[in-house]
Parts: C-alpha cells; sequence; structure tokens
C-alpha cells in the first residue's frame, strides 16, 4: 500500500464522497417503501422503542428503573478538516441518545476510509476528532470496526440508558403543544456553499459551532413532565422530522416561519440558489403533507427542507412548560432555542405560515 506522501498532495475530503452528513440519508419515501414489511420487534415485550414510528433510537427495557438506548449513526465528510469532520459526526451520532432523553454510556467507531488515498495522519484525525467530542459528553470510544472503502465514512454506535417512564418519544405530542426548535436552520446550505468555495470564514465558523455543540438539554427535558415529545432535525430537514411527530401524534402542526432561527447567511444563499439535492428529494417526499402560505418563498422552502447535521432538538409541550424548557436550553448554551408553532388539528399535516 502507498501511503499519501503527506496531507497536503490529498484530495479535499468533500471531493471524495457523492454526499455529504445527514445529506447523505435515503430519502424518507424510499426508506418508507424499503422498511414497509419489516417486523423484528413484535415478539419483544421489553422493547419499548423500535422502528414503529421512525423514532431516533431503540430503547430496551432492562428492569423497572432501566432501560438501553442504542443507535448507530455516519456518513461521509461534510467539511475537509478532517478534525471537524470526526467532531461534527460524533456529535450527530450522540445526538439520538440525548432526543430520547437518554445519556450516553459509550461508543464504539464505524470507520470506512480509502486507505490509498487518505494518509494515516488524516484519518487519525479523523478519529482524534470523535474521540474529543465524546470525551466532551463523559464517555469512551470503546472499539468499533473499521474497513477499507472507496469513500470515506464515519460515525458512532452509540448506548446510552434512560429510565423507562423518562422517555421522550417523537410520537406523544398533544394538540396545543407548542414546538420548540434548539438550533438554527441551514446547516446543508452553508455545507453545499463550502463546497463551491463560496462560505467565508464566518460562516464556516457558525457552522462548526452550531454542529459540534452536544444537545445535553434532551437528558434533562426528559425530567420535565410537561414535555410530551421529542426529535432531533436531521437528514430529513424541519418538515420532514417534524411530520414523523405529526404521524406519530395523529396531529397537524403550525409553523411560524418569521420565528425560525437561521444561521447567518443561510437565507441569502438559498436565494442565490445554493441548496443540496437532498432537499430536493426531501420535499419529494414530504410535499403532499405541507401547506405553505402563498408568501412562502421558493428560499424558505429550501430551508424547511434542508438536510440538517446534528441538527436541533425539536420539543412538543405544553405552552405553560415552554418558559421552562427554554430557560433550560439558554442555561446550556442553546441561546437561539425558540417557540416556532403548535401542534393541533385532526388532519396530519404541517401548515407553515
Amino acid at each position: 500500500m502507498t501511503e499519501p506522501s503527506s496531507p497536503s498532495a490529498e484530495p479535499r475530503l468533500t471531493s471524495l464522497s457523492h454526499g455529504g452528513g445527514c445529506g447523505c440519508k435515503i430519502a424518507p419515501n424510499v426508506l418508507a417503501e424499503l422498511l414497509r414489511d419489516g417486523r423484528a420487534g413484535d415478539a419483544y415485550a421489553d422493547l419499548l422503542v423500535g422502528s414503529e414510528t421512525s423514532d431516533d433510537a431503540a430503547v430496551f427495557r432492562l428492569n423497572e428503573s432501566q432501560a438501553i438506548v442504542s443507535t448507530t449513526d455516519f456518513f461521509m465528510p461534510i467539511v475537509d478538516d478532517p478534525f471537524d469532520f470526526g467532531r461534527i459526526a460524533a456529535t450527530n451520532a450522540l445526538s439520538d441518545i440525548y432526543a430520547m432523553g437518554g445519556r450516553p454510556l459509550l461508543a464504539l467507531a464505524i470507520l470506512g476510509m480509502p486507505v490509498n488515498t487518505l494518509s494515516r495522519e488524516t484519518i487519525r484525525k479523523i478519529l482524534r476528532g470523535g474521540e474529543t467530542v465524546c470525551r466532551k459528553a463523559g464517555i469512551p470510544v470503546a472499539g468499533g470496526h473499521s474497513i477499507d472503502s472507496i469513500e470515506p465514512i464515519y460515525g458512532l454506535a452509540v448506548t446510552g440508558i434512560v429510565d423507562p417512564l423518562l422517555v421522550k418519544r417523537n410520537s406523544g405530542a398533544r394538540s396545543g403543544d407548542v414546538v420548540i426548535l434548539g438550533k438554527p436552520l441551514g446547516v446543508g446550505i452553508l455545507s453545499a456553499a463550502l463546497k463551491k468555495g463560496l462560505l467565508d470564514e464566518a460562516g464556516y465558523r457558525a457552522m462548526i459551532e452550531v454542529t459540534t455543540q452536544l444537545n445535553l438539554p434532551g437528558e434533562a427535558l426528559a425530567h420535565l413532565s410537561g414535555v410530551h415529545a421529542m426529535t432531533d432535525v436531521t437528514g430529513f430537514g424541519l418538515l420532514g422530522h417534524l411530520l414523523e411527530m405529526c404521524r406519530g401524534s395523529s396531529l397537524g402542526a403550525h409553523i411560524e416561519s418569521e420565528r425560525l432561527p437561521l444561521l447567518p447567511g443561510a437565507l441569502e444563499l438559498a436565494r442565490a440558489g445554493i441548496a443540496t439535492g437532498a432537499s430536493t428529494r426531501n420535499w419529494q417526499s414530504c410535499g403532499e403533507e405541507v401547506r405553505l402560505a402563498p408568501h412562502i418563498e421558493s428560499a424558505m422552502r429550501a430551508l424547511l427542507t434542508d438536510p440538517q447535521t446534528s441538527g436541533g432538538l425539536l420539543v412538543a409541550c405544553a405552552p405553560e412548560e415552554a418558559g421552562r424548557v427554554l430557560d433550560l436550553f439558554e442555561k446550556l448554551g442553546f441561546e437561539r432555542a425558540t417557540v416556532i408553532g403548535r401542534f393541533g388539528g385532526e388532519v396530519v399535516r404541517v401548515e407553515v405560515q
């Protein structure tokens, strides 16, 4: 095997992959078709959460006070810096544990690398980035699995723990609940701009800051009885993951577009036509269940379906609990957490005003 002489002689990480970050995900309508006949969890009474509502992680009850939360997530590079790529991928994988109200215990690395194209130094930096995030979360990377692949792939399989009575599913929203979004939107658009060489340094820093911020509020939110449902916004975009909550809860949702937190420059880039292919696929999958007000411009529609890598928590809570939820987000460094709408109506769809 001939190793590249130095990282400077290597191609850009993003040039080696056909997609990046959570934009790599299979479109939701295609995934639903692939999983249509699956019934793997039917025979297990202690499997509290399986794949039935497209939730963030599996939950298996061990006893009256403990349940295991298990998830895996991996993707191809969203950025060219290997350390940042590792950090983003690890943060994204851990998010699924927090979205269930759980606490992560340990992680296993998932690594697929073109070992004849990338130097060992670059691959080590990817691994170090993931380990750095796991140390921040207070857990070890206790092993993993690696393969030689054409495209670079990195992620984690994560095991966590939660009280069975505190599990927050994506299907528990109640009519009248408010919808709270924990992080600003626009990661997919900024990453597309980066790949085209159109993202400035400030935009890159903003993207890295949001994608490496652990969704720590999830574990604390599990203890609030007024929080009825939770998920995180990733590859299917805000509309796709909100619709999963609507379907699971048999409710509609109303979103106020003017209240949506956005990453700096994301709307302007969308107006300039910068978007990912995944955004179009997401709209094709969910558009029939969405009603956009006439004033909603195409750029805003792109942001609504923009695939988020390591995106924010999406919370359904009683209106009287919203203040406590927002205070908790702010205390943990999520100053842009915002009430963006409410659940209500018997028709399962999302209306955007």
